[in-house]
């Protein structure tokens, strides 16, 4: 049976800002369910271990995001996060790095991360990340000491979905402009709309709307 790490966030809350934050729980929601249909299972990871933060979890009329919250074996998973010193990367066929504002003041910095995903990849495995997700590809270095994203093509959470989110001024860094500096493309349509990149086996969500298409693009290659 595939199964897929997904690392999530310690960071509670946006930026240095006492504003309530995590993970963006729809785009871990909706990317667990297209899992979860296909029969791929999941381990949930952070860089500390324990109850991670998650907010969006009383979004309206989103009954995917309901149910999984609703799921005991995911709430068990989110409530008792792997830390990553335990993690044994060779036990997984792809990671996902699901956004919230959370993880621009951890994982992307994270080396410990970043090192599990450069030997996953270097092995053949699949990345994906969605919204904010993609800033915990920031840090993940190849052995030949090259960025990840150095020959990749990616998207990410836009300069105007953030204006648009009230985030602008408020965010650790501007992931649009990291990732453009970073990567060999930096590609976007506009604010909310559903787009995804598949860069061989790395895969790119612009926003929350694009979870479902990334989960749906991580189960494709596995079944490749």
């Amino acid at each position: 049976m595939k199964k897929i790490l997904i690392p999530v966030t310690n960071h509670a809350t946006l930026g240095d800002t006492d504003q309530t934050n995590g993970t963006y729980s729809p785009e871990i929601t909706h990317a667990i369910h297209v899992f979860m249909e296909n029969g791929i299972e999941y381990d949930i990871a952070s860089i500390k271990g324990g109850k991670a933060p998650l907010y969006g979890t009383d979004i309206e009329d989103d009954s995917v995001n309901d149910n999984v919250l609703a799921d005991e074996g995911f709430q068990n998973r989110i409530n008792n996060t792997i830390p990553v010193t335990q993690i044994n990367i060779d036990d997984y066929d792809a990671v996902f790095y699901p956004g919230g504002f959370g993880l621009l003041s951890d994982l992307a910095t994270d080396k410990a991360f970043a090192a599990l995903s450069a030997t996953h990849y270097e092995s053949g495995g699949i990345i994906g990340a969605v919204c904010h997700g993609p800033a915990g590809l920031l840090p993940i270095t190849l052995s030949s000491g090259e960025p990840l994203l150095a020959t990749k093509s990616v998207t990410g959470f836009t300069r105007e979905e953030e204006i648009d989110y009230g985030t602008i001024n408020d965010v650790p860094f501007l992931l649009e402009e990291s990732l453009a500096r970073t990567a060999a493309r930096y590609s976007k349509v506009q604010p909310w709309g559903e787009f995804v990149i598949e860069d061989g086996r790395l895969i790119t969500g612009q926003n929350p709307s694009s979870a479902h298409a990334v989960g749906k693009a991580i189960v494709k290659q596995l079944s490749a």
